[in-house]
């Protein structure tokens, strides 16, 4: 089995303002980055409505679709926008994720890779914010649990910013783990060490800015114990790369082979624990270089675990 790289064009058609950092060329400088990569290219269905409903209520949906622009922009925040192909952008982003956990679970690919836009693990039950509309991972998560009947998910998430949509989405569920590092203080001023969730289901590892690769290591050996204690039937990755020293939107140090070798770590995991299930998802990722030698470090790390 090959790993699987999904994707759609209808991702490219998301268009933020001129100068916004969530831009179209991320996801073309990734794609291209990963050309050369024996992969199994799989086209990104769109989400099902019911699929996304586990994590969003309906009202939340309908008002999506009612600030969905015909032309020009729709602004939902200070940062977060929509233009007239957003809504095709979030629903193929989360259908590749939904798509991706059938895909490895059935068999089909030893693990795979959401190459997407725009991104999810800011997005809370009625609340698009940090350029995130839907929970992507978290809706991946709701259909590993409720539609294909796992019984416990590890969500690790190594994105520089906080992954607050995805903590509130999940954290009430205790066959999930969620597990996250990120920048403190840095935007969105969430995941506090003592933050556990209601059920001491979270584990928030604080980073201090400019912080390198060295203490990211120590954290997440540290944090692999935890994941080994709770034993998944699936490991989610939301994978953004925002923690490069390159990065404009944040103060950490990280380098590519960091990214290789927390994928590679992970990997490792998931072999032990999981049959090597992992499902990984596109979220941060700024500067086009660091972003695209990262996402091309990350999958190659999957692919060699896929053999």
């Amino acid at each position: 089995m090959k790993t699987a790289l999904i994707t759609h064009a209808d991702c490219l058609g998301h268009v933020t303002p001129g100068g916004h950092p969530e831009r179209v060329a991320r996801l073309e400088h990734v794609l291209h980055a990963l050309e050369p990569l024996e992969v199994n290219r799989v086209t990104a269905p769109v989400a099902a409505d019911e699929e996304i409903l586990r994590m969003h209520p309906a009202r939340y949906l309908d008002a999506l679709r009612r600030q969905a622009p015909d032309e020009g922009f729709a602004r939902l925040d200070a940062d977060t926008w929509m233009s007239p192909g957003t809504l095709d952008a979030a629903f193929r982003a989360a259908g590749a994720s939904v798509r991706a956990v059938d895909m490895v679970l059935d068999g089909e690919a030893a693990n795979a890779f959401c190459a997407v836009r725009p991104p999810g693990h800011h997005a809370e039950a009625e609340k698009p914010m940090g350029f995130c509309l839907l929970g992507n991972v978290a809706i991946a998560a709701g259909h590993a649990l409720e539609a294909r009947g796992l019984g416990r998910v590890a969500v690790l998430d190594f994105d520089v910013h906080h992954g607050n949509g995805t903590q509130a989405l999940l954290q009430a569920d205790r066959r999930v783990l969620f597990v996250s590092s990120h920048q403190v203080p840095l935007w969105p001023g969430t995941g506090r060490a003592g933050d556990a969730g209601p059920h001491g289901n979270v584990l928030n590892m604080p980073l201090a800015p400019h912080g390198g690769g060295a203490e990211m290591r120590e954290a997440w050996a540290a944090a692999f114990d935890r994941v080994r204690a709770f034993r998944p039937d699936l490991i989610l990755v939301s994978a953004g790369f925002d923690a490069h020293a390159d990065d404009p939107l944040a103060e950490l140090n990280w380098q590519t082979e960091d990214y290789r070798w927390i994928t590679a770590s992970i990997c490792e995991l998931a072999d032990e624990l999981c049959g090597g299930r992992i499902v990984s998802t596109l979220e941060g990722g700024y500067d086009l270089k660091a972003l695209s030698e990262s996402a091309r470090a990350h999958v190659e790390e999957l692919v060699k675990a896929a053999r």
